[in-house]
């Protein structure tokens, strides 16, 4: 089982150049698990999609069950000092420290393609690449 952060959930279901590497990561490890916020972020991602790149409504209700088949949501809610803290320590939004606190909590990688983050945190996070190749 690995957290998964939104980017990595819309390159999975949204057809684009990081699909490929999307695929790799779930033919790796399919058990993909996130906090509740994935669905708000991934939300947004398919609102700007439909607005910059022509998606239609229903290519972006589809991208989003295909999402909801893939991940599973994680049963805990990090507190907010948790997340704060990690946000201000690693200097990232306290929306990607609330993916860093599941992982923490639940002992499992968190799979990103954000270098920052994977940075912040090294013994937490895994870059998409990084994992693909272990």
């Amino acid at each position: 089982m690995i957290v998964v952060d939104t980017n990595l959930l819309a390159y999975a279901v949204l057809a684009g150049e990081h699909s490929e590497l999307a695929e790799r990561v779930a033919l790796r490890d399919s058990d993909w698990i996130a906090p509740a916020l994935w669905r708000h972020e991934l939300a947004n991602i398919l609102a700007t999609a439909m607005r910059v790149r022509g998606l239609s409504l229903t290519e972006a209700l589809y991208a989003f069950a295909a999402a909801e088949r893939l991940v599973v949501d994680a049963e805990i809610e990090p507190e907010l000092p948790d997340r704060l803290e990690l946000a201000a320590r690693g200097k990232i939004s306290a929306y990607d420290a609330e993916f860093v606190a599941v992982a923490l909590r639940l002992d499992l990688p968190l799979v990103t393609a954000d270098r920052r983050l994977a940075q912040a945190f090294p013994k937490a996070v895994l870059r998409i690449e990084e994992f693909v190749v272990e």
